[in-house]
């Protein structure tokens, strides 16, 4: 095998873990085969660590392949019962270092600062300590997480340090990157309260040196959809096409699927139009339980990346009631954009976080939490909006959701150089 000229490694959790961020990993790494990436890597974790984790994961036997010459790496854990932490981590460096340590030139991209930006930092740092002179640039690509859950827990519980430690890895890297601009705003909010209380320069550093680097979207996936396959697909699930409203999304209290459950009990529509709620997530139990009278309601937990956009063409409205929690606020809203491009009816949303950075003026919007709002906004679109209205949001909706094409952010991201 020849020696490759320029390799991308992408640290991410990666599939099949069900989040936005690993198929944005993988539609990065797809566009780099073509932008002169002759290596490209996951840099992920074992698929039993993943699952002992508890987080929602795809069907195993259902994941969607990779092009040749992107290489999935899931490092083992170093040490024994010894380490009981970090062990993953010490993989995970390690063998960033032994790719460092080849000499081709590489681009790092951790998407996550905890953990994945330590990784690359420590790989680099090791690397040069070493002699082995990488030819390196990195990019710390912060999401919605790492803001809402890591940054804000250390403020809300005085953890100064631990905020302190996360500013300076994420500043570390040669290119500090946002998710949206409202990651960006709360990052030098976050960074002002930590400046205030400890005496450090962060804020300013974050206000002059992050961008803004929206989730990148295989927007063929869900343009051009056949008609037939639409219809094929809702018939396996025994649902008609404009005749169920979709949920499809992590199902998690933030995400607003109480409220949504509470408000389609109240909705003039539930007698014609089933609740499809497709997604695993933390409440799933609960809202399972909490809903096992109601025959109007469909769980799917069992949805892949193929099916994804034909359920998304096929409904009659998309709700994602999405709303400030404090471990979670919404930071972009990939599902929003993927929903955008797919087509079918109008999404019904709020202005939390970054959602109106993806959906601009195409979606209908309620007030986050507010119940009766959401039921009105739901009933009034599949019962009372003319087809002519649901069209035209329909291609608004598209046309604005072409931005976060895979091919135009992987561009912005990565200049030729």
């Amino acid at each position: 095998m020849s020696r490759p000229t320029r390799r991308l490694v992408i640290a991410v959790r990666a599939d099949p873990v069900i989040c936005g961020h690993s198929g944005e990993a993988r539609n990065l790494a797809e566009v780099a085969l073509t932008r002169g990436f002759d290596d490209v890597r996951l840099l992920t974790w074992p698929i039993p660590t993943l699952q002992a984790a508890g987080l929602p994961l795809k069907p195993l036997d259902r994941l969607l392949p990779y092009s040749e010459g992107i290489t999935v790496e899931r490092p083992e854990a170093v040490g024994d019962y010894r380490v009981p932490d970090g062990r993953h981590l010490a993989g995970l460096t390690g063998r960033l270092v032994e790719l460092l340590s080849d000499g081709v030139p590489t681009v790092c991209l951790s998407m996550y600062l905890v953990p994945h930006t330590q990784v690359i930092n420590d790989a680099v740092t090791a690397a040069r300590a070493a002699g082995f002179n990488p030819q390196v640039h990195t990019i710390a690509k912060a999401v919605g997480s790492d803001v809402t859950n890591v940054i804000r827990s250390c403020l809300r519980e005085g953890r100064f340090g631990a905020a302190t430690v996360l500013l300076t890895t994420f500043l570390a890297s040669d290119e500090v990157v946002a998710v949206s601009e409202y990651t960006k705003d709360e990052i030098i909010a976050s960074a002002e309260e930590v400046d205030a209380h400890c005496g450090t320069s962060f804020a300013q550093a974050c206000q002059d040196r992050v961008t803004v680097s929206y989730p990148p979207i295989d927007s063929s996936a869900f343009l051009g959809l056949e008609q037939d396959a639409v219809d094929e697909a809702l018939k396996k699930r025994g649902l008609e096409r404009g005749k169920y409203i979709l949920f499809l999304s992590r199902v998690a209290r933030a995400k607003g699927i109480y409220d949504l459950v509470i408000a389609y009990g109240q909705m003039a529509a539930r007698d014609e139009y089933p609740l499809v709620i497709a997604g695993n997530g933390p409440a799933l139990d609960h809202v399972r339980a909490m809903t096992k009278e109601d025959d109007r309601i469909i769980f799917l937990n069992d949805v892949d990346d193929d099916e994804k956009p034909l359920l998304m063409a096929g409904c009659a409205a998309y709700a994602l009631p999405t709303k400030p929690e404090p471990d979670f606020v919404e930071t972009f809203g990939i599902a929003l954009a993927e929903k955008m491009l797919a087509g079918g009816g109008p999404i019904v949303t709020t202005l939390t976080g970054g959602t109106g950075e993806a959906v601009g003026d195409t979606a209908i919007i309620i007030e986050a939490g507010d119940i009766n709002a959401l039921g009105d906004a739901l009933d009034r679109v599949v019962l009372d909006m003319p087809e002519s209205e649901k069209r035209a949001m329909e291609t608004r909706a598209r046309d604005f959701a072409m931005q976060f094409d895979r091919v135009a952010v992987f561009d912005d991201l990565f200049p030729t150089p």
